[in-house]
């Protein structure tokens, strides 16, 4: 089993996570390539990686079977991108706070890798969504969400949208979200969408701040074609996927979201459901008031 490696820099922690791993590999004689804006950075901090070690981002598909992860739910949602439409498993070391996508916490890494390397693990097959502007045909593709809003306007935007071209409602709001069921624990869930199981066939489409209450998020078939045209407001509309990917477009502006041809592959523990992380990580049954007295 060949491993790619990928990291955020901006974590304290990166550093010597990363030494420990290559640490674990070097003893199994695992083979591993890293990122090279990853493997130059630790290099200059006290790390010696070769230059057979280090690959080019665009490359590592080709050179691992499995990518880890390095980082929070931002870097997995980077190693997406990266892996995603290659079939390549991406298994998630938490290096950040919340960790839904990251959920293998530093304390278990090498307990992870022998678990991968035994057979001991699971693969779950998340869906992914695409984008595209009516202006120049762009594609966008998220894990997550993809939104629409007002970018950096105080103002409003009327966002006219259609589900299988029949006409849902004109939000007045401050954007749209559709997401993916592993998005609903995210952006979506910010600004009060439902959480949805990640093996759920469907997408929501949730309004950011409507300016009315009763806007509601509505659940569609993960097959539905979801169109966002914005013809008044404020200009330029904004468009992100994931919140790292993003573009500006003039008005009128179209948008046209669907479930894209592929899936995003994560690496899960067999012992570990999405019950046992929502429990874990939204501190379900945590009573304060019980902490409160100590």
């Amino acid at each position: 089993m060949r491993f790619g490696i990928i990291g955020n820099t901006s974590k304290p922690a990166v550093k010597d996570v990363a030494s420990k791993l290559f640490l674990i590999l070097r003893r199994g004689s695992m083979p591993y390539v890293v990122q090279r804006e990853l493997g130059v950075w630790l290099n200059a901090n006290g790390e010696s990686l070769g230059e057979n070690d280090l690959c080019p981002e665009s490359e590592l598909p080709g050179r691992c079977d499995v990518l880890i992860s390095l980082g929070g739910d931002g870097t997995m949602l980077a190693a997406a991108r990266i892996a995603g439409a290659h079939g390549i498993p991406i298994l998630g070391i938490n290096l950040g706070k919340l960790g839904f996508l990251a959920e293998f916490s530093v304390n278990e890494l090498q307990q992870c890798i022998s678990d991968l390397v035994e057979g001991r693990y699971i693969i779950e097959e998340r869906m992914v969504l695409q984008a595209e502007s009516k202006a120049d045909q762009k594609r966008y593709v998220a894990l997550n969400e993809i939104v629409v809003d007002k970018g950096a306007s105080a103002r409003a935007v009327d966002l006219e949208t259609y589900v299988n071209d029949d006409y849902l409602v004109t939000y007045a709001a401050d954007g749209i979200i559709v997401n993916t069921p592993t998005g609903s624990t995210a952006y979506s869930l910010a600004t009060g969408g439902p959480i949805v199981l990640p093996q759920s066939d469907v997408i929501t489409i949730n309004p950011i701040a409507p300016h009315t209450l009763t806007a509601r998020p509505v659940i569609v078939p993960k097959n539905s074609v979801i169109r966002i045209s914005v013809n008044a407001g404020p200009a330029p509309v904004h468009i992100t996927a994931d919140g790292q990917v993003e573009g500006f477009y003039n008005l009128p502006a179209e948008f046209i979201v669907r479930q894209a041809p592929y899936t995003v592959k994560l690496v899960k523990r067999k012992n570990r459901t999405f019950y046992d992380l929502l429990r874990t990580k939204l501190l379900w049954g945590f009573d304060v008031r019980i902490r409160a007295k100590k």
